[in-house]
């Protein structure tokens, strides 16, 4: 039987992403990323639902959400689903679903360097480190 592990996200980051690294170097950054969801119920009534999601990305792309993205940053998130399960200090057990980023895209404006000029509030950057190695690439 045929298996598929795809999501595609469009949100905004609750938070500043959390940028650290391995011991062996390599760059991983969670984003955490508030996704809405519009509906109708059947008597007509408008409703909106919001879910908290974690993202975790890994090195050039990670390094670039941490020098380019704030609270508040719209992106589309490319990757798959990971559970991850582990043991709390006191012996309970726990386990979480997780976003693994491939693609990262930034949707709008992230936050300026000091004295740089405001980027155009189009301006969008894509990073895919599979497709452009470590460069960062703007439509």
């Amino acid at each position: 039987m045929a298996s598929l592990n795809k999501v595609f996200l469009i949100g905004n980051l609750t938070r500043p992403p959390e940028l650290r690294y391995t011991p062996s170097g390599t760059a991983v950054a969670d984003l955490r990323l508030a996704v809405n969801r519009v509906y109708s119920t059947q008597g007509g009534e408008k409703r909106e639902d919001t879910y908290f999601l974690t993202v975790v990305v890994w090195g050039k792309q990670a390094e670039s959400c941490g020098e380019y993205l704030d609270k508040g940053s719209p992106i589309l998130v490319e990757g798959r689903l990971q559970t991850r399960d582990w043991e709390t200090k006191d012996g309970q057990k726990r386990n979480v679903v997780e976003v693994v980023a491939e693609r990262v895209q930034f949707m709008g404006r992230g936050k300026q360097p000091a004295g740089a000029p405001a980027a155009a509030p189009a301006e969008a950057f894509a990073v895919d480190d599979a497709a452009h190695g470590d460069a960062d690439v703007p439509f």
